[in-house]
């Protein structure tokens, strides 16, 4: 990606989980940079603050959006561990309906494979590395 458009793929993907947190009734008042995270092009993990004064961890990018309070997790790290987690038993009770749908046994195919790609992310020391 050329400068420009890792500019732009970072803004596009805040812009979607901004307006998902305003969707749950979230509204970003500041983004923890310094805690937040970046892997483009497939995921962004923001430690935001809303104007309520509470904290969350919201994750967006080649994934589903979704949202965590800040106390569910350490840092941007553990967080991919969190939500790979929920994921899993959230695909689990999908499949588990007694007569799942298409989408419904799509949407947890999809769940299960982000939540596996996650952990995987979660568990690669060198992209956890700061210099």
């Amino acid at each position: 990606m050329t400068e420009q458009q890792s500019s732009n793929w970072v803004r596009e993907q805040y812009q979607k989980v901004a307006q998902f947190l305003a969707e749950k009734g979230v509204i970003i008042d500041a983004v923890i940079l310094e805690q937040s995270r970046v892997m483009e092009p497939v995921l962004t993990v923001w430690k935001v603050k809303a104007t309520d004064g509470k904290q969350y961890w919201a994750i967006g990018g080649d994934l589903p959006s979704d949202v965590a309070p800040v106390s569910v997790a350490a840092d941007a790290r553990a967080v991919l561990k969190h939500f790979s987690l929920h994921w899993q038993l959230k695909a689990e009770n999908l499949l588990k309906l007694e007569n799942p749908d298409q989408t419904q046994q799509d949407f947890a195919k999809l769940l299960i494979g982000r939540a596996e790609g996650l952990y995987a992310m979660a568990e690669q020391d060198d992209l956890w590395k700061t210099s």
